[in-house]
């Protein structure tokens, strides 16, 4: 055997040896972010519970979702600064301790105020653990798979939709809504004790000073693609936010339909999250603006085929697939935007994108307000659209940068 065919050899080997345990270690980030997922999402199917129980207004106990939201859009990053200098295995290890605590503390919750304290702990380990782990998981495998390993991640919180929520909410409404969170909670130990075991400890590089991290994140360029990440999401929750009455009132579906409707769109959700990143993988930027105009034209399609039911689904399927095939791309182009600070700019991809969600949700109901109901699907559309051409303009600046 010759020299080059020996080198050959140990480099595949070597390759299959570092890729054998992958799965399994990215498959414990992944239960993780299920974890997250269903204790986000699911106190929107136990709100009735929740406000019963402790003796407030359904409002009042629609503010454990605001909150909780803007517990991710502000203190993740705070938190993700203030912990930039612990090993990330243990970082990751101690974010869900958090969390598991976090749910601990809200099945005993006697009130309204320690259940939003609960909520709020929570909170803080959403985006610094999709941040840590987006890094974690993008250094598990070679560099053109990034983005792959990267959607591997986030399909925990594309599958909490499908499968945790209807769940939680079952074992809510059977069990009441503390077994809820203390499933919840005990999801956290799986992934905690996956972390601690399968996750290996990464070399890292020194870390960056807090002002070495913000200097890298506040560069024009990344801001650029963060607001791109806010504008996507601002289109999505525009629309979905209102989807149940826009689905009964003008398509004409009966209320139990709109349910089986939203699981499509779910499954949509977590193929496009899947496709999304071996997309990324492939042609990162071209994909991704190709996805953001493929989205953009699908919402407009919306504002047409709302009014036919077979249309109107296959829509809400094509338009789930391609508003979450953009995030895995988004995410692994952020990262190398900020080098010196990846896991603070994964985390701000989270932030801008909830805080895209609060907006989007807030445009959508000056909509209805203002204009109409079938208006939605072309506002989104519009939103897309302002991401794309931002989009645009980054990558021709980037190509003629090239080309110099």
């Amino acid at each position: 055997m010759t020299t080059t065919s020996m080198n050959l050899t140990s480099s595949i080997s070597k390759k299959q040896t570092v890729k054998e345990p992958l799965p399994i270690s990215i498959l414990s980030l992944t239960v993780g972010a299920f974890a997250i997922g269903m204790t986000e999402f699911v106190i929107m199917g136990l709100l009735p519970n929740v406000a019963d129980d402790l003796h407030v207004s359904i409002s009042s106990a629609g503010q454990l979702i605001t909150m909780y939201a803007l517990g991710v859009a502000i203190g993740a990053p705070i938190l993700t600064i203030l912990t930039h200098r612990i090993p990330q295995k243990k970082l990751l290890c101690l974010l869900m301790g958090l969390f598991i605590l976090g749910n601990g503390i809200s099945v005993i919750a006697p009130n309204y105020a320690v259940l939003m304290a609960a909520r709020m702990i929570t909170a803080l380990t959403h985006g610094t653990f999709f941040g840590v782990g987006a890094v974690i998981a993008s250094n598990l495998v070679r560099p053109d798979k990034r983005a792959g390993a990267v959607s591997i991640m986030m399909a925990g919180l594309t599958i909490a939709n499908i499968i945790g929520v209807p769940l939680g909410t079952f074992i809510g409404q059977n069990m009441g809504w503390r077994a809820s969170f203390g499933a919840i909670a005990i999801m956290g130990v799986i992934a905690l004790i996956g972390i601690f075991i399968f996750i290996p400890q990464l070399r890292q590089d020194k870390p960056a000073s807090i002002a070495q991290q913000i200097t890298a994140l506040i560069r024009p360029k990344l801001m650029l693609y963060l607001l791109m990440g806010a504008l996507s999401n601002a289109g999505l929750f525009a629309v979905f936010t209102y989807i149940t009455p826009l689905l009964e009132q003008v398509t004409g579906f009966a209320e139990h339909r709109v349910t089986w409707i939203l699981v499509l769109f779910g499954c949509g959700v977590t193929i496009g999250n899947i496709v999304g990143g071996k997309l990324a993988d492939w042609k990162l930027m071209p994909s991704l603006l190709g996805l953001y105009f493929t989205t953009c034209a699908i919402l407009t399609l919306f504002t047409f085929t709302v009014h036919s039911p077979m249309a109107a689904v296959l829509t809400i399927f094509l338009w789930g697939t391609t508003s979450f095939a953009v995030m895995p791309g988004l995410q692994v182009r952020v990262m190398s935007l900020a080098k010196s600070a990846p896991a603070l700019a994964s985390t701000a991809t989270h932030s801008a994108g909830n805080l895209g969600n609060a907006a989007g949700a807030f445009i959508g109901g000056w909509v209805i307000t203002h204009l109409s109901l079938t208006s939605l699907p072309w506002v989104g559309a519009l939103l897309v659209g302002l991401g794309l051409s931002i989009g645009i303009a980054c990558y021709i600046v980037e190509r003629r940068n090239a080309v110099a």
